[in-house]
C-alpha cells in the first residue's frame, strides 16, 4: 500500500460468531459483509464492503483462540514503511510484541504489537499497489475517526509520535483531561487532516484502547438499530464539536465501536 507511514489502513472485527456478527454490522452501519470467507483452510475471515471501497475484515475467533483468551472486539492497522524496523523500535520504546512479524501470501507482512499502556494494535505493510481507504474522513460506511482511551496520555503521546510521528491539532478540555487531536506528520494546521484523537480514560477502572467510529447516515435510526438487534448503546447520540452527531455501543458479542453522522 502506499499510504504514508503512520497511516491508518485497516479495520478488523474479532467475533466468535460471524453469521450474527454479519447480521448486526450489515444492518446497523449499512455494510455488505461476505458470506463466506476469502481465507482456505480452517481460518475464517469476510472482507466489509463499504459502498465505494473495503474498509476492513472480520475474524472468527475459534475454540482455540478463545481458549487462549481471544475476546470479540475491534483491532486497527497502521501503515508502516518497514514491520520489522517498526516492532524492533516499538519494543525499545517500550512496547509489547503478541504476534512478530509475519506475511500473509499475497496480502502483507503484518505484527500485532501493545503500546506500553497496554492498548493492542497492528502494524502492516500491505503489498498492494493501491492505497487503502479504509480511513474515509467523510466516507459513509468507512472509519471516521479514531480515539484512544489511555492510562498515561503523556507517555502515549511520546510512543506514538516518535514510532508514527504523529503531532498534535489542538486539543479541547475534558472534566477528566486533554482531549488531544492528532494528525499525521508534516500534515499542515487544517483540521480536515486530523483523523483522531487521545485523551485520559475517565476513570482508572475504565479498559485503555483505541475506539473506531464508522460513518452512517443517520444516527438515530442506527441508534433505534442497535438495540433492536441485541446490542446495547452506551450512550444516547450527542452532538460534538463541528455538529456531527455521535454514540458509543457494544455489539451483541461484547465489541465496543462508535458511530457517526451529520447533525
Amino acid at each position: 500500500m502506499t499510504n504514508p507511514h503512520g497511516s491508518w489502513i485497516w479495520y478488523e472485527l474479532m467475533t466468535p460468531d460471524a453469521q450474527a456478527s454479519r447480521s448486526f454490522y450489515e444492518a446497523v452501519v449499512g455494510w455488505r459483509i461476505d458470506a463466506e470467507s476469502m481465507m482456505p483452510g480452517d481460518t475464517e475471515y469476510r472482507i466489509l464492503h463499504a459502498p465505494d471501497g473495503d474498509t476492513g475484515g472480520m475474524l472468527t475467533l475459534d475454540a482455540a483462540m478463545l481458549a487462549g483468551g481471544a475476546k470479540a472486539g475491534w483491532l486497527g492497522y497502521v501503515g508502516v514503511e518497514d514491520v520489522d524496523a517498526t516492532v524492533e523500535q516499538l519494543k525499545s520504546a517500550g512496547g509489547s510484541v503478541h504476534v512478530p512479524p509475519t506475511d500473509i501470501p499475497d496480502v502483507g507482512r503484518f505484527a500485532m504489537v501493545a503500546d506500553p499502556q497496554g492498548v493492542v494494535f497492528y502494524v502492516m505493510r500491505g503489498f498492494s499497489p493501491e492505497s487503502s481507504t479504509a480511513f474515509a474522513r467523510t466516507g459513509e460506511g468507512h472509519v471516521s475517526w479514531n480515539e484512544l482511551q489511555t492510562s498515561d496520555a503523556e507517555a502515549g503521546f511520546a510512543f506514538y509520535s516518535g514510532l508514527f510521528g504523529w503531532e498534535r491539532a489542538g486539543s479541547m478540555p475534558m472534566p477528566w483531561g486533554e482531549y488531544s487531536f492528532l494528525r499525521g506528520k508534516d500534515a499542515g494546521d487544517s483540521m480536515e487532516v486530523v483523523w483522531g484523537a487521545m485523551m485520559p480514560r475517565e476513570k482508572p477502572e475504565h479498559p485503555v484502547g483505541w475506539t473506531f467510529y464508522f460513518r452512517v447516515s443517520d444516527i438515530e435510526t442506527a441508534h433505534a438499530k442497535v438495540k433492536e438487534l441485541g446490542g446495547t448503546p452506551l450512550s444516547d447520540p450527542m452532538e460534538v464539536p463541528g455538529g456531527e452527531r455521535v454514540f458509543h455501543a457494544t455489539d451483541p458479542q461484547g465489541a465496543t465501536f462508535g458511530l457517526v453522522a451529520p447533525k
